[in-house]
C-alpha cells in the first residue's frame, strides 16, 4: 500500500487541499473558495460552516483526481490563516462567525490594554506588536457587545483548529497559533497571565496547546463520511501559514532564511530564541516544536505593487493583437529586462496601503520619485519591483541589527516565479537567491512536514529539507552593488523626507 499525507491550507481565500507521498512529491491539489463577509467599514468575518464544506469537497476531489483509496492517507495536517477569532462551545460548534485577521473593529480595546500593561511591555511578552488584528482584542469585543456569546463559549480557536475539531471532537490549538492570539508569553510557552488579566478573559476559554507535530486525534465516523476519508485516519495539528510557508521553505535551522514575495510579502527566518526587537519592527510567532522560532518582517504591498501596476498599465495589453493568452506579469518582466538597474533615476516607494515594516506607518504613500519625459512603462515596471526589494532589504537589515546572521535567501511565492524580479532582489541584497521548486505550496508543504512527523513518516523536521527542493540559484552581480547602495539610500531619505506630507494629506 502507498503512503500518503494530506495537507489542508485554510486560507483567506478558499481551503487548498494537497497530496503529497512519502518522498515529498507532488501527487494532486485542489482547490474551494469561500467568500469574506464585510458587514461594517473595517469589519471582515467568514461563515465557519464554510471551512468545512470547503474541507470535505476538496478532500473528495483529491481523493477521485489521485484515484487513491483513502486508506493510503496516512496522515491530515493543516496549514491556515492567523489570528481569527472564533468562539465554539464544547462540542465545537461555532457561535458566530469568524473574525478573521484583516478586521480592524478592536481598536479601543488594543488602547485599553496599551493603558494596563504599555506598548513595550506586551511586546516583549508576546513578540507581537499592539494591534486590532491580534485575536486577544477581538476577544474583548465579544465579551463587551456579545456578552451572551461570550458566556456560551467554551474555547476561542483559529480556523484550520475548528475543522481539527470537527474532525477529532478535540479542541486544541498549536504553539504557532497560540503566539498569534497575542496572549502567549513568549518564551515560557504558557498563556500570559499578566495579558489575559488585563484583557479581562477567562482563562478556561483558551485552547490547550500542542506542538504543531502532534497527533491530536483521529477522524471520526460521522466526519469520514461527509469528507470521504477513512474512519481513523491520523490528524495532526500543523500550525498557522507563516510558520508553515517557513518549514516549507526548508527554513528549520538557525541562519536559514526565506523571502515570500506574494500580495503581502515577507522575510522569515529560524531561531532558537526570540527577536525582540527594540524598535518593534519585526514580530515572532513560534515555530513547528518548542525551542525554535519563526521570526518575520513583513510588508503590505510587495506582490500587491506588481498587482497594481498590472491593473493600470498592462491589463489591456493582453488583448491586444499578438499577445492573446500572454499572463500580463511576463509582459511586465520582459519589459523590466530592458531597463538597466536604477530604471534610469527612476524610485518607487511601494507603499500603496501604507505600511508594517520596517516604517510601521499607517499614513505612508505610493509614490514615484524622479519621474521625467525620458521615462518609459519599461523604467516604472522596473522601478516598482526595485521599489519592493529596497524595502525588503531593509527589513533583512532590521533583523541584522538583533544580530540574526543569514546567508542565501530561500524564495517562494507567486512573485518567485518572475525571475527578472528575484536577480534584482540577489544584486539588491547581494546574496545569492534560491527559487525554490514548489513555489506556491510552501505552506502546504509545511503542514506536509508537520503530519509526516506527526505519524512517523519522517524522523524530524529536518525533513523539510527534502520537499524545498531548489529549482534554480541566481547569484548576484557586483557590478550593480554600487548601483542599488546609492539608490537605497535615497530610498530611505525619499520616506524620511515625505513622511510628513503623507501625514497631512
Amino acid at each position: 500500500m502507498n503512503t500518503y499525507i494530506l495537507a489542508h491550507d485554510l486560507g483567506t481565500t478558499g481551503d487548498k487541499a494537497t497530496l503529497f507521498d512519502d518522498r515529498g512529491r507532488l501527487i494532486a491539489s485542489a482547490f474551494m473558495a469561500y467568500e469574506t463577509l464585510y458587514p461594517k467599514p473595517g469589519w471582515a468575518e467568514q461563515v465557519p460552516e464554510h471551512y468545512w464544506e470547503a474541507f470535505c469537497a476538496s478532500s473528495r476531489a483529491i481523493i477521485e483526481q489521485a484515484k487513491i483509496n483513502p486508506k493510503e492517507i496516512q496522515a491530515v495536517s493543516f496549514s491556515g490563516q492567523m489570528m481569527a477569532a472564533l468562539p465554539v462551545d464544547s462540542e465545537g460548534t461555532a457561535l458566530r462567525n469568524a473574525i478573521i485577521w484583516a478586521d480592524q473593529r478592536s481598536v479601543n480595546e488594543a488602547s485599553l490594554l496599551d493603558k494596563s500593561v504599555g506598548f513595550e511591555r506586551f511586546y516583549r511578552i508576546t513578540g507581537n506588536r499592539l494591534s486590532a488584528s491580534y485575536p486577544v482584542f477581538k476577544i474583548m469585543w465579544i465579551k463587551k457587545n456579545e456578552p451572551e456569546i461570550y458566556k456560551r463559549t467554551c474555547r476561542f480557536i483559529g480556523v484550520k483548529d475548528y475543522v481539527g475539531a470537527r474532525l477529532t471532537g478535540n479542541i486544541i490549538t498549536d504553539f504557532s497559533d497560540g503566539s498569534a492570539m497575542a496572549m502567549l508569553d513568549i518564551e515560557a510557552l504558557s498563556w500570559a497571565d499578566e495579558i489575559v488579566r488585563a484583557a479581562g478573559i477567562d482563562r478556561q476559554k483558551l485552547p490547550d496547546l500542542s506542538e504543531s507535530i502532534s497527533v491530536t486525534g483521529r477522524v471520526g465516523k460521522d466526519a469520514a463520511a461527509e469528507s470521504g476519508l477513512s474512519h481513523g485516519t491520523a490528524v495532526v495539528k500543523g500550525a498557522g501559514d507563516g510558520p508553515c510557508a517557513t518549514a516549507g521553505a526548508g527554513v528549520v535551522h538557525e541562519g536559514e532564511s526565506y523571502f515570500y514575495l506574494g500580495t503581502s510579502t515577507w522575510m522569515g527566518l529560524a531561531t532558537k530564541r526570540p527577536y525582540i526587537d527594540p524598535l518593534q519592527r519585526t514580530h515572532t510567532f513560534c515555530h513547528f516544536v518548542k525551542g525554535l522560532y519563526a521570526p518575520a518582517g513583513a510588508m503590505q504591498s510587495g506582490g500587491g505593487s506588481l498587482q497594481w501596476l498590472k491593473g493600470i498599465l498592462y491589463d489591456h495589453l493582453e488583448k491586444a493583437p499578438g499577445n492573446t493568452g500572454v499572463d500580463p506579469y511576463d509582459l511586465i518582466g520582459l519589459e523590466a529586462e530592458h531597463v538597466p538597474a536604477g530604471s534610469g533615476g527612476l524610485l518607487f516607494l511601494p507603499y500603496l496601503m501604507g505600511e508594517r515594516c520596517p516604517l510601521w506607518d499607517p499614513d505612508a504613500r505610493g509614490c514615484f520619485i524622479g519621474l521625467s519625459a525620458t521615462h518609459t512603462r519599461r523604467h516604472i515596471a522596473r522601478a516598482v519591483m526595485e521599489g519592493v526589494c529596497f524595502n525588503m532589504r531593509l527589513i533583512a537589515k532590521a533583523f541584522q541589527d538583533q544580530g540574526a546572521s543569514f546567508g542565501l535567501i530561500r524564495m517562494i511565492g507567486g512573485g518567485a516565479k518572475s525571475r527578472i524580479w528575484c536577480r534584482i532582489l540577489a544584486d539588491v541584497m547581494q546574496r545569492e537567491i534560491h527559487i525554490l521548486r514548489y513555489r506556491e505550496e510552501a505552506t502546504s508543504i509545511g503542514a506536509a512536514v508537520a503530519g509526516g512527523v506527526g505519524v512517523g513518516i519522517f524522523s524530524s523536521i529536518d525533513d523539510a529539507g527534502g520537499f524545498a527542493a531548489v529549482e534554480e540559484v541566481i547569484t548576484p552581480q557586483p557590478g550593480n552593488k554600487g548601483i542599488y547602495t546609492k539608490y537605497l539610500d535615497l530610498f530611505q531619505q525619499s520616506y524620511r523626507s515625505l513622511s510628513g506630507v503623507f501625514r497631512s494629506q
